[in-house]
């Protein structure tokens, strides 16, 4: 349970925020000026008027204290989530300094608490909604594959419904799996006729040509290897050693193509990640495990058509770490919310493929709480192999979860890299990290001092998503 009483830190509260500029707007909202009638109580209802340039007066309720993780309303028309006064009020409580006194909730926000609460109860029990379970695979088939996924999620006509008949569910697959051995079979054929005319003409053809060829896989169902088909197409010409990158990707691309024509050969790990490689569903079928899970990291991609979440989870117990995926469509941010550095108490379900790390958020036992335990680390060699390692189960892997144990933020010419504190390894950071305003706040918490990094690991450097300090500390989120 929550212990009552018990405030979350600004970094807390802003991890929750869905982008930079929601951060910032939320800043110019933490004062006490722009609201009234504010207040809170001691079993996690936070509630206030805000004095809005618009339309407002803005009535915002955020319940921290519900098991489903934070939630909030407000009477703005913001499409962001949490928007920037419900985060601009969190961020007054978390003050602590009395501006948000305890006391008994107006009517209208404990009409809202209730309402959601009792909602809740009524449909207790596995939390994974048919959209997580169809949009699963975004992370590895892109924007083109997780938007299918959604669009067709809790639709009459969509797929997700229509396989209540085992029978035609059966033969619907047999004749999805046709398609893409087709589409498969084509994309080999055009990547042999690329390759035998030389990487110099590629330049020569445009983006046009790339197009076509994702459309095709798009025809063909196979959505996953469209998006690595249209990445291909943004890799040529885009920089002076764009020939040897694009070569890399063709072979892999080529890889996926053979292992999806030869999964009848794979061991069952490698065949289930190539199927949801190549964009076929899965559904979350492996044990619940019930544990204390850390929340070490949250942070979103946006393309034009979806914003996908990323949520980090470590199991205090099992020592596991696994990662949860949400989605929203429409310039929505998505709605599943957890609070980086406070701790779970809730069951997950794995998905199928290899490594196993993506998972399904199921029952919850209590809210969010504040935790002293940290994941355990690993040296910058040790991250190193640990990568390598996972590519023998995914080879298409771009990165894998690694907390780094004594590290110092150190510049390495032009750039940055994480050294061991004994000064024998280090890591290079990748490049888009150099220019957050994260890699600044990692390096004033260090001050030159060992420190505890979480972040992701793979063949462009190390990407920290967060950090704690030398001595006792909260963790700090560096999105």
């Amino acid at each position: 349970m929550t212990q009552q009483g018990v405030r979350w830190t600004a970094d807390q509260v802003l991890a929750l925020a869905p982008d930079a500029a929601s951060r910032e707007a939320a800043g110019g909202l933490a004062t006490a000026g722009p609201w009234s009638e504010v207040g809170s109580t001691d079993g996690g209802t936070v509630w206030g008027v805000c004095r809005g340039g618009g339309g407002g007066p803005y009535r915002t309720v955020v319940d921290v204290a519900d098991a489903s993780g934070p939630a909030c309303t407000c009477g703005c028309p913001s499409l962001r989530y949490p928007c920037k006064h419900a985060l601009g009020l969190l961020l007054l409580w978390a003050g602590g300094d009395g501006a948000v006194p305890e006391g008994e909730p107006p009517a209208w926000a404990e009409r809202w608490v209730t309402g959601r609460r009792e909602d809740a109860e009524a449909v207790a029990g596995p939390e994974t909604s048919e959209t997580e379970a169809a949009g699963a695979e975004a992370v590895e088939t892109g924007a083109a594959g997780a938007e299918a996924a959604v669009g067709t999620a809790g639709d009459p006509s969509g797929s997700v419904s229509r396989t209540r008949d085992p029978v035609a569910a059966r033969r619907r697959a047999e004749r999805r799996a046709e398609r893409i051995t087709a589409g498969a079979t084509e994309l080999e054929q055009r990547l042999a006729d690329l390759l035998r005319g030389g990487l110099a003409e590629v330049e020569q053809t445009g983006y046009a040509w790339w197009e076509e060829t994702a459309a095709r896989m798009v025809d063909a169902q196979a959505p996953g290897l469209a998006s690595r088909v249209r990445e291909l197409g943004s890799t040529a010409s885009s920089g002076p050693d764009w020939p040897v990158r694009l070569l890399e990707e063709c072979a892999l691309l080529h890889l996926l193509d053979q292992g999806w024509l030869r999964r009848d050969r794979l061991p069952e790990g490698l065949a289930a990640t190539v199927r949801t490689r190549v964009g076929l569903p899965a559904t979350a079928d492996g044990p619940a495990v019930r544990d204390q899970w850390l929340i070490l990291a949250q942070y979103d991609s946006v393309d034009a058509r979806l914003t996908t979440r990323r949520i980090w989870l470590y199991g205090t117990e099992t020592d596991r770490t696994a990662l949860l995926l949400s989605y929203g469509a429409a310039g929505r941010a998505p709605e599943l919310t957890l609070p980086v550095g406070l701790s779970l108490d809730a069951e997950l379900s794995t998905y199928p493929g290899g490594g196993r790390r993506r998972a399904a958020l199921g029952k919850r036992f209590a809210p969010p709480a504040p935790v002293e335990i940290r994941p355990k680390g690993v040296t910058p060699s040790q991250a190193l192999a640990r990568y390598g390692r996972a590519l023998r189960d995914d080879p298409w892997l771009e990165s894998v979860p690694v907390t780094l144990e004594q590290v110092v933020p150190v510049p390495d010419g032009d750039s940055w890299q994480l050294a061991d504190a004994s000064g024998e390894t280090a890591l290079p950071l990748t490049p888009a990290f150099g220019n957050r305003a994260g890699l600044w706040r990692l390096v004033a918490l260090s001050g030159g001092v060992p420190v505890q990094v979480f972040g992701e690991c793979g063949h462009r450097g190390f990407t920290p998503l967060t950090a704690w300090p030398a001595g006792p500390g909260q963790a700090v989120s560096l999105n």
